[in-house]
């Protein structure tokens, strides 16, 4: 196998397990929201009224929180639901993550600084740092 097969060989078995990871979370996390098991925070009922809204109308008449500030709420069905989201959306940062110590091993330090830089560039769009706090 040559470097390259190896490294996308080791990619691969991150994104399968990662992303069945993801998945198997989103499903559970449906399940205690559509079965009651957790309370919502903002009730199911009234979702089709506030669906058309603007989000600072949206935010108003919830009291849900923005930015980072949903994370306190993951007692609450829906939240819980958001954060399976928020994972889903970190398998591509997971991935890069798992390859960078291969690389470096391999002496693939171009490679390895690309992946890193791509990290953080993911990293810091997941963490809101340049949304001016919001």
């Amino acid at each position: 196998m040559t470097r390259e097969e190896v490294i996308q060989e080791v990619y691969a078995r991150w994104l399968d397990v990662s992303t069945r990871v993801a998945f198997a979370a989103s499903l559970l996390a449906f399940f205690v929201y559509a079965s009651g098991l957790l309370p919502a925070f903002v009730p199911l009922q009234t979702l089709p009224a506030l669906w058309g809204l603007p989000v600072d109308r949206y935010l108003e008449k919830t009291g849900a929180p923005s930015g980072w500030g949903w994370l306190h709420l993951l007692g609450f069905a829906d939240y819980l639901s958001l954060a399976c989201m928020a994972l889903v959306g970190q398998v591509t940062l997971l991935c890069c993550l798992g390859i960078l110590p291969l690389l470096l091993r391999l002496g693939e330090r171009l490679q390895a600084a690309l992946i890193a830089a791509q990290a953080l560039v993911l990293f810091i769009a997941a963490s809101g740092f340049l949304a001016g706090g919001r």
